[in-house]
């Protein structure tokens, strides 16, 4: 299935805006996190998408400033609205999608369906931070936590794809972390309490948007983070890891 594809019941749903396109802002804030040098690329009843010095990103318009929600024209009953509809035509496009053949191992990433990056490595993901800081003392790892969307968040489907599911970054994490998926789906069932704690972690650490990938050390300090997508696939974020490390 195409990535490009699956993803046009969300935008057509949406429907993007074109009038903030390649809009520049010297700095946009979305909750503790603070982007520099961003270009709006696109904006939508609830989302905007966008790049900036550290790579590409989306927020939520809810989570803007009072004034920014006004110049992006958010319509917190509009957007409602179109959340409802979009949760129904997503869970009818995946329900169509999982009745068709399986199709052949695409050529390129842009055809490959969107599968978590413990489907495709073969890679462990816990989602208990507790258990995860325990094994990475005895084991002498740091931790990673990934902040997610997996099965609606294009840029997080997008890294998962080009690092996380690579057989590159697997071979880096089974000897240097402890991986911990914070999930955030809007199909995919999910425990309350799992909910619950994923929840109370995003708020910990302050994350905004999707997707943040903060590495901890195995006292649990922040090392640093990433928030976004960011290209150079495995190489660079194993790269930046290694520099989050020595700090």
């Amino acid at each position: 299935m195409n990535m490009r594809l699956a993803m046009y019941p969300t935008l057509c749903l949406l429907g993007m805006v074109s009038v903030w396109a390649d809009e520049k802002l010297p700095v946009l804030t979305v909750g503790s996190n603070v982007y520099s040098n961003v270009t709006v690329t696109a904006v939508t009843t609830t989302d905007i998408y966008f790049t900036y010095a550290g790579g590409m990103g989306n927020a939520k318009l809810q989570k803007l400033s009072p004034g920014l929600q006004t110049h992006f024209h958010y319509d917190p009953l509009k957007a409602d609205e179109v959340e409802q509809k979009q949760a129904v035509a997503n869970a009818q496009y995946h329900l169509q999608a999982l009745r068709q053949p399986s199709p052949r191992p695409p050529a390129d990433a842009d055809a490959t369906p969107p599968v978590s990056a413990e489907q495709s490595s073969g890679l462990s993901w816990g989602t208990d931070l507790d258990a995860a800081l325990d094994q990475a003392r005895s084991e002498n790892k740091m931790v990673l936590l990934d902040f997610t969307g997996s099965d609606w968040c294009p840029w997080c489907i997008k890294f998962d794809h080009d690092v996380l599911s690579t057989g590159k970054f697997a071979d880096y994490a089974q000897g240097k972390l402890v991986p911990v998926l914070v999930d955030f789906p809007r199909h995919k069932p999910q425990s309350e309490a799992l909910k619950q704690a994923n929840r109370a972690l995003a708020k910990r650490f302050g994350v905004g948007g999707y997707p943040t990938y903060v590495l901890l050390s195995c006292a649990g300090n922040e090392l640093g983070r990433q928030v976004g997508y960011a290209g150079g696939g495995p190489d660079a974020f194993i790269a930046k890891l290694e520099n989050f490390s020595k700090r």
